[in-house]
């Protein structure tokens, strides 16, 4: 697999008010032609930081990938530096300067003479033409390394990238097929999954496998790539088979979807319904069940009760209970369960009561502890948990919890 590497030039991507989404469109782009990128980096317009960031990229690159830095003022250093990098001169190339002089004409303005920087192209290069701004862009082979030059606006990058320099890229590549495979996991630290799935994947080389944590989630990335389409997915299913058997039910799905969409697809499958009553969640589980299309076939009902009286008006939770126990309790947690169930009608209730925090812990009940009930006509059970982080996150783990758990009890 060729790799590249991606040089953003420009200082304004090194403030917080603008960000690189040429790298992101540009990975994307690569890897689909099977082209693994390896690194990025952003460089401000230093001439000395560019001209090292260069030097590097070619020497440990195959495709080396510069955008922005092809303006007409001062501080657009790309083309200068790439040149002297390469020792290559730059050379005015007129039909290029006639063409800016003509989109300056076309404005009814005469073009200023700083412009004239955008027709030096280096001696051997292959010219990109611009057809949506001034830069043209250009791409320059030294041995086996390819050098591209790219101009920074999206609107002008893109088309110039899609139309020149992937075709030549591709031609390079070879055909290539290059398929992906994504494994959802939830219930296990991301040390304990790779302690499960490392002895298996890094037996691979292709397929490649990335792990990674995504809202208190786990996901593996498989990228296979081949000559074939079938060959491709083969590499995926016999990889993929091997990691579901290592790690067990902790995987929830293969095909790219949410806990609640798989959930939600298991309960429309079997004609199940459920019903939420939620108090530290603060409705965040009803509204994850029903951000999925469709979920009118079997989301009943959801309650927020945030207060202890809203727990006994709405759910028949006992008062003597919240008294003995605490509304934080095992106890609540599974009247709430019962208590929305029986009046929703539903064939599964939840409920979810804890402390999010930042304040209200002790230490018997800290921060993070949250009790989830599962109640159905086979009785209820809770399970106690503390949860680490921030009230976001805990809020988040407290609803991905729960919705693993009624998957667990529908499969």
């Amino acid at each position: 697999m060729l790799n590249a590497e991606i040089i953003a030039i420009g200082s304004e991507m090194l403030t917080p008010f603008r960000i690189d989404t040429n790298s992101l469109w540009l990975t994307e782009r690569l890897n689909a032609i099977g082209v693994e990128v390896r690194l990025k980096t952003i460089v401000g317009d230093d001439e000395a930081r560019l001209e090292e960031a260069i030097r590097d990229a070619l020497r440990r690159s195959e495709i080396v990938i510069a955008t922005g830095g092809l303006g007409p003022t001062e501080d657009d250093i790309t083309r200068k530096v790439f040149a002297r990098v390469l020792r290559r001169r730059l050379v005015l190339h007129h039909p290029t300067l006639e063409k800016i002089r003509a989109r300056f004409a076309h404005r009814g303005i005469p073009m200023p003479a700083i412009n004239e920087r955008q027709a030096l192209i280096m001696e051997g290069a292959t010219l990109l033409e611009n057809n949506n701004g001034t830069a043209p862009g250009m791409l320059v082979r030294e041995g086996e390394r390819t050098a591209v030059l790219l101009p920074g606006p999206p609107r002008e990058m893109k088309p110039m990238y899609s139309t020149l320099v992937e075709p030549v890229l591709r031609e390079r590549v070879g055909e290539m097929f290059i398929l992906r495979l994504k494994l959802s996991i939830f219930g296990l630290s991301e040390s304990r999954v790779d302690e499960l799935a490392a002895p298996v994947y890094t037996r691979y080389t292709n397929p490649t496998t990335t792990i990674l944590v995504k809202n208190g989630q786990i996901e593996l990335h498989l990228t296979a790539q081949a000559k074939s389409e079938s060959a491709a997915q083969g590499l995926l299913d016999e990889l993929g088979g091997k990691l579901e058997e290592a790690l067990g039910d902790v995987v929830y799905s293969r095909r790219d979807e949410t806990l609640e969409e798989v959930v939600g697809e298991a309960l429309r499958r079997r004609g199940y319904t459920v019903a939420t009553a939620e108090s530290c969640t603060g409705g965040l589980l009803a509204g994850r069940l029903t951000e999925v299309p469709g979920s009118s076939h079997y989301f009943n009902e959801g309650v927020i009760t945030y207060s202890n009286e809203a727990k006994i008006a709405r759910l028949g939770v006992p008062r003597e209970l919240i008294e003995a126990h605490g509304a934080v309790s095992e106890e609540v947690a599974l009247a709430m369960a019962r208590g929305v169930r029986e009046r929703a009608g539903a064939t599964f209730g939840i409920g979810i009561t804890g402390i999010a925090g930042p304040g209200g812990g002790t230490a018997a009940k800290p921060v993070g502890l949250v009790y989830i009930g599962l109640a159905d006509d086979e009785g209820a059970k809770a399970i106690r948990m503390i949860f680490p982080g921030d009230r976001h996150f805990i809020r988040v783990l407290a609803v991905n919890t729960a919705l693993d758990t009624l998957r667990r009890r529908i499969f």
